[in-house]
């Protein structure tokens, strides 16, 4: 299934429906008067949140979502039907902003919850409601109004306690493949994930925690060099970010400093988000290189780094100790 995290739709409401002229012409009633009914409210259009999605493929092939207009009046004051609501399901996690001012207009972060995004028009007005001491044969009425129609800019932000972010080849997917039921791709070559991997992580209590595995970050990638700048996004909302470091690497300081500078460069608090950065890979370096790689990052961040190795699972235990301390999951 292909990973959508942003889609552009076209949403109309419906048209509410006409009122109408008409008169009572009954047998055994002599002033019949008027009897026209009233229109329909057109349909609204209704965004649901929905546990059940994962990305925004659905909006890749249909952009344009009409809702039913409502049906016109008729005699005996007979009101027409209302057209029944559109909904649309979205993944939770998805922002829905107008395209053309930008502004937010809804946030669907827990399953169930509604946005309606454009109104039914109203019905129109039949020739009853016109009837007065001075009328009393009416042959006015009016036209139900046109639905809302609105162009919606829909993005989706993963829901995820932990983010793991790093360079490529950091050892990311790795991580999360161990960790838990995930199956990433795994390569020996740059950028091997392309989009962003979830994984259910089981805490100490039994329940589930739900880890993030971002495509590499180079520099440059919150003005949108490589793959890091559309995915960025998706760790807005984690609490907690797992900030890997190849050991191996030639200079480990610079590799830390690039992934910093660039959540720095993006902004919305990721800087100044809690982060563990923790040194993968350990197996690449001797003893004396480790500890040299551990002594100037800890200099660097003010604390010791993680040692780890996700390939042959070592750390592993100590680094899950660490992440539930600082989501305080006991």
């Amino acid at each position: 299934m292909q990973f959508i995290d942003q889609a552009r739709i076209a949403v109309r409401a419906g048209r509410g429906g006409d009122g109408i002229v008409a008169f009572r012409r009954e047998k055994y009633v002599p002033a019949g008067g008027p009897s026209g009914g009233d229109g329909g409210r057109g349909g609204d259009v209704l965004l649901v949140a929905d546990a059940n999605l994962q990305t925004l493929l659905d909006f890749k092939y249909r952009r344009l979502f009409a809702a039913d207009d409502g049906r016109r009046g008729g005699p005996n004051r007979s009101t027409g039907a209302s057209a029944s609501t559109l909904t649309i399901r979205v993944p939770c996690g998805t922002e829905v902003r107008d395209c053309r001012t930008g502004i937010l207009l809804g946030d669907l972060t827990n399953a169930g919850e509604e946005l309606l995004v454009a109104a039914g028009g109203r019905g129109g007005l039949g020739n009853a409601h016109y009837l007065s001491n001075r009328n009393r044969a009416p042959e006015k009425f009016t036209e139900g109004k046109e639905g809302e129609e609105w162009l919606l800019q829909l993005e989706l932000k993963l829901l995820a306690e932990v983010g793991i972010i790093g360079l490529p080849n950091a050892g990311k997917s790795t991580l999360i493949a161990v960790l838990s039921a995930a199956r990433p791709k795994i390569a020996d070559y740059p950028f091997t994930t392309l989009v962003p991997n979830l994984g259910v992580v089981r805490r100490p209590s039994g329940d589930g925690t739900v880890f993030a595995d971002i495509p590499g970050l180079i520099a440059g990638a919150a003005r949108g060099a490589g793959l890091g700048h559309d995915f960025l996004r998706h760790i807005e909302r984690t609490r907690l970010l797992l900030h890997l470091v190849d050991a191996g690497a030639e200079d480990v300081m610079a590799d830390l400093k690039v992934v910093e500078e660039e959540l720095a460069a993006y902004g919305h608090g990721l800087r100044d988000r809690p982060r563990l950065v923790v040194l993968n890979k350990m197996e690449l370096c001797d003893a004396a290189g480790l500890k040299e790689r551990v002594a100037a990052i800890g200099a660097h961040i003010g604390e010791p780094p993680l040692v780890i190795s996700a390939a042959a699972s070592q750390g592993l235990d100590a680094l899950l100790a660490a992440v539930w301390a600082q989501l305080g999951i006991a």
